[in-house]
């Protein structure tokens, strides 16, 4: 399928949504939260609720009023950590909710307004009609990366992690870093996500897992917006998950030529 008709595809269906299943499909949003007080509410708000039937919030001990946005905003799912346990394990707390409410379609949004929300429809009808089972919003389909404020340092990075991920991994994705991601029941349900990381590498884990399970991802075109409020970490935490990707890369690569066994893809 081209970009073109899949375009088309959507300008087609998004207008003959009438209830909010897609295909009998319950569609939930989950929002990993940290210190997301400020963003929060313009994130929710562009939330296609005439498709979403559910929206879970996870907050990951946050030291703002996150957990008090989301009470005012009326999010009828949140859950709270009782102490800070990393990115990863906030995921898994996600997933496993999404799960116990019965949704058949389960997307991770960044609650940071970093992406939009407004992509939900593309992302959903994909998964809903058997097209692709993962769909990701890609940040360097097209220019969105640089011309929505991607530091130059932080686009490299991507650009030379992802390059090598693909050689080693033997995948051709625009991206492995995005926080903008959706998928089907049956790949949340069989994949192994408590033997990952609770750090930021659970993304990458994941993918790999993905891949491992002989599942397919998809891309689409994600325009992005960084600010001051944008989730971000620092430089030491940066070049800590950088080093993680190519571990994680080399691991499955070892792991698919049995060469090296790891627990994580079994």
């Amino acid at each position: 399928m081209t970009v073109k008709q899949i375009e088309l595809f959507f300008v087609f269906h998004s207008k003959s949504v009438t209830n909010h299943m897609i295909n009998t499909k319950k569609i939930v949003v989950v929002l990993p939260a940290y210190n997301a007080s400020s963003t929060l509410k313009k994130t929710y708000n562009e939330i296609p609720f005439d498709i979403v039937d559910a929206v879970v919030l996870v907050d990951d001990n946050s030291t703002d009023e996150t957990l008090q946005e989301a009470r005012n905003l009326g999010i009828k799912y949140i859950l709270k950590h009782d102490k800070n346990k990393g990115y990863g394990a906030n995921q898994k707390s996600c997933y496993k909710k999404a799960l116990a409410l019965g949704g058949d379609i389960v997307i991770m949004l960044h609650p940071d307004y970093q992406y939009t929300p407004k992509l939900i429809h593309s992302m959903a009808y994909l998964i809903a009609n058997n097209v692709y089972p993962v769909v990701m919003g890609s940040r360097i389909l097209g220019k969105g990366a640089l011309r929505g404020g991607m530091p130059m340092y932080k686009y490299v990075a991507n650009r030379f992690l992802t390059l090598f991920q693909n050689i080693i991994i033997g995948q051709k994705l625009s991206e492995y870093h995005t926080g903008f991601r959706a998928f089907s029941k049956e790949v949340l349900e069989t994949l192994t996500l408590e033997h990952n990381s609770d750090d930021f590498i659970f993304d990458n884990q994941m993918i790999c897992q993905i891949f491992n399970k002989g599942f397919e991802i998809a891309e689409i075109t994600c325009p992005t917006t960084y600010s001051s409020e944008s989730s971000s970490i620092n430089f030491k935490r940066s070049v800590t998950y950088g080093v993680g990707v190519l571990i994680v890369s080399v691991q499955y690569f070892l792991h698919k030529r049995k060469v090296k066994l790891s627990h994580i893809f079994k």
